[in-house]
């Protein structure tokens, strides 16, 4: 998922992406599309924490049957 931040130059909400060693702002046009954004990324990091639990615990059960 891209970084989301505002541009340095011109201040909008913008997506980053890192060429070469450079940082590459493109603009994010909508307002409403820059709220989805940030909701993915929340749902995405929620998910993410909930499967490395259940990892976790996967890994622990099958340490306990072997």
């Amino acid at each position: 998922m891209s970084e989301v931040a505002k541009c340095p130059t011109c201040g909008s909400h913008s997506r980053i992406k890192v060429k070469d060693g450079l940082t590459v702002y493109k603009a994010v046009q909508d307002e409403e599309a820059f709220k989805k954004i940030q909701q993915m990324k929340k749902a995405m990091e929620k998910f993410k924490s909930k499967a490395e639990a259940l990892q976790t615990e996967l890994d622990e059960l099958k340490s306990k049957h072997s």
